[in-house]
């Protein structure tokens, strides 16, 4: 069971806590998580931190972009939202917790590298980008670490459609160097997660996380079906179950 960018409760609505705040992190530890699924962006002054979206407006109420505000001022609009954390506090403050790092800028992919490569033996990277994700790979490889890794949106559909047409070696390479595929369950009206799928995922040793899971008959179905993880914003519903 995965955490969605931590865990905020309705106590923790309550008080104000919001998503990727340390607070929601903490919270996700506290009820047991060992897995906790987040994002990064790269502030302007160059400190990557754990955060959604390219703008502040959603969590935050101010209309400008993570990229174009230093940490100082990310710190000062989270501090009364369960505070800032970046990428090195959350590594660093929850040494027993694994990560999965979704790359969310491409600014990001080097700096981010940068910090995981000390801990690269409890950490998955992905990236919508495959691109973002390549290059986070190439500075791994410069260091000598491997993360786990989880492909980008294109490699992705081209695996959706492999395993569509039945093409298996084709599939293997596309499955070729990833360790996860963390997939919605459909994506509009195509049907992601199969049978065929997790069949093609788990013959070629990839585990399959499914996103974002927070009813527990769905919870249920799931893991019936045989998938490996659920990413979750109900981690402690989860994790009861």
């Amino acid at each position: 069971m995965l955490a969605h960018r931590g865990l905020v409760d309705s106590d923790g609505a309550t008080a104000g806590v919001v998503e990727n705040s340390f607070a929601a992190v903490a919270a996700a530890h506290a009820a047991g998580a060992q897995f906790v699924e987040s994002d990064c962006h790269l502030t302007s002054d160059g400190e990557v931190v754990l955060f959604h979206d390219s703008s502040l407006l959603r969590v935050t109420g101010d209309a400008r972009l993570v990229a174009d505000v230093t940490a100082r001022e990310l710190e000062a609009l989270m501090a009364d939202r369960g505070g800032l954390i970046t990428l090195r506090q959350a590594l660093e403050s929850f040494p027993q917790t694994r990560f999965n790092i979704d790359i969310k800028a491409d600014a990001a992919a080097l700096p981010a590298a940068d910090i995981i490569a000390a801990y690269a033996d409890r950490v998955l990277v992905t990236s919508f980008s495959d691109r973002a994700r390549a290059r986070a790979a190439a500075r791994f490889a410069e260091l000598g670490v491997r993360p786990a890794y989880s492909p980008g949106q294109f490699t992705m559909a081209k695996i959706v459609v492999a395993v569509a047409l039945g093409i298996r070696p084709w599939q293997k390479r596309l499955f070729h160097g990833f360790d996860a595929l963390q997939i919605p369950e459909s994506h509009g009206a195509v049907k992601v997660l199969t049978r065929r799928l997790l069949a093609a995922a788990h013959r070629n040793h990839t585990v399959v996380h499914v996103w974002t899971v927070n009813d527990s008959a769905d919870m249920r179905r799931l893991l019936d079906l045989g998938v490996d993880g659920l990413v979750t914003d109900r981690i402690d519903v989860a994790l009861t179950l």
